[in-house]
């Protein structure tokens, strides 16, 4: 069905497809606002399906668990990514999806995302698609050494992707793609990362938070430090790529952009998602609206909030074992402690985040 920009008052029931962390902070922002949500998830137990109304325990591609979920709720909306768009473009014949889902389309496939970028005239790494290993030598040839090879589906948090440095085997990093389409991207040499997170109504208004300074530790992000520091002018542009590629995307929703600040001053997107970030958890407790706020709002067709930092933030996840220093942070006078209901802790796992909140430089 077309949306028709279908407005769900509160008192209506909010359809989230994939049952993590995202699914849960935006579940309760929810509920906050009046909103029940219904959870579409394979696992059971999981994160977002303790604090919601209701939740269906399926794989995502099996069509009656489907067809029931659709019928059942006002509007349908996503926690990650690495989901089957033919899903969603069955539930989208019978109940409205926010982000619409060919984003998941473009967003989802490392190639496709970047020539959408590029097809706006906005930078990224330089690249090339890579479906065999002849052609990931050709690729070497043309971008040098070093060079990334990622899957160009699936990957997060630093799986999925090697770096092929001056002596590495090129056989070798293709192998360990183990037969996926893969992209080779071209060494960025940046002094910071940052991102960039707007919300989009399905009125086309846009609401950009500040942009923020993101860590990485073992690929994963560690810290985001909100604002970040860079130059205003710098800060400007970030936000208006992010409202650039959400307005291109015509999306009603959230989109957060990862973007390269290179030595010489110069933005590259690196990353996109069509949903909540982790890098803009800090906004949950230093900005009038969080992005969580702000996704429920976008998805459920009501007007955006108020995004404006009242505090500058250190947001700190909580991987594996560090949860258990949940009493320290408890103890913390400045410290916010969100964690997700997660039964066992993993090395590299994302058990929960803290949020140190201090007073606006």
């Amino acid at each position: 069905m077309s949306d028709h920009g279908r407005i769900v008052p509160p008192g209506g029931t909010i359809g989230i497809v994939g049952g993590g962390q995202l699914g849960r902070m935006a579940a309760l922002s929810a509920a906050a606002m009046g909103y029940r949500c219904h959870i579409f998830c394979p696992d059971e137990d999981s994160p977002a399906a303790q604090v919601s109304a209701q939740a269906t325990v399926a794989p995502y591609e099996d069509t009656e668990a489907l067809d029931r979920f659709a019928a059942s709720v006002d509007v349908i909306t996503y926690e990650f990514e690495n989901l089957p768009t033919a899903s969603f473009a069955r539930m989208g014949a019978v109940t409205p999806v926010r982000p619409h889902w060919r984003c998941l389309e473009t967003t989802q496939h490392r190639v496709t995302e970047k020539d959408f970028i590029n097809s706006l005239g906005i930078g990224t790494a330089p690249y090339r698609p890579v479906a065999s290993l002849d052609a990931l030598e050709k690729a070497l040839t043309a971008l040098g050494r070093p060079a990334v090879l990622k899957t160009a589906t699936m990957g997060y948090d630093g799986k999925g992707q090697v770096m092929i440095g001056a002596d590495d085997s090129a056989s070798d990093a293709f192998a360990a793609m183990n037969g996926q389409d893969a992209i080779l991207e071209g060494f960025v040499d940046f002094e910071r990362e940052v991102s960039a997170i707007v919300a989009r109504g399905i009125d086309g208004s846009t609401v950009a938070f500040d942009v923020v300074w993101n860590i990485h530790r073992n690929h994963i992000l560690a810290e985001t430090h909100a604002p970040a520091p860079i130059p205003e002018d710098l800060s400007d542009q970030a936000k208006a790529i992010a409202s650039t590629l959400a307005d291109a995307l015509d999306m009603a929703g959230l989109l957060a952009v990862e973007l390269f600040v290179t030595r010489d001053g110069k933005l590259l997107v690196n990353e996109l998602a069509a949903r909540p970030h982790n890098s803009g958890h800090w906004t949950m407790d230093a900005c009038y609206a969080s992005q969580f706020e702000q996704f429920i709002r976008a998805v459920a067709g009501v007007p955006l909030g108020d995004g404006s930092r009242h505090s500058d933030a250190v947001m700190t996840n909580l991987l594996g074992d560090d949860i258990d220093q949940w009493r320290d942070v408890l103890a913390e006078e400045n410290a916010k402690l969100h964690l997700y209901g997660k039964a066992q802790a993993r090395p590299g796992r994302k058990m929960g985040h803290v949020n140190r909140v201090f007073p606006k430089r």
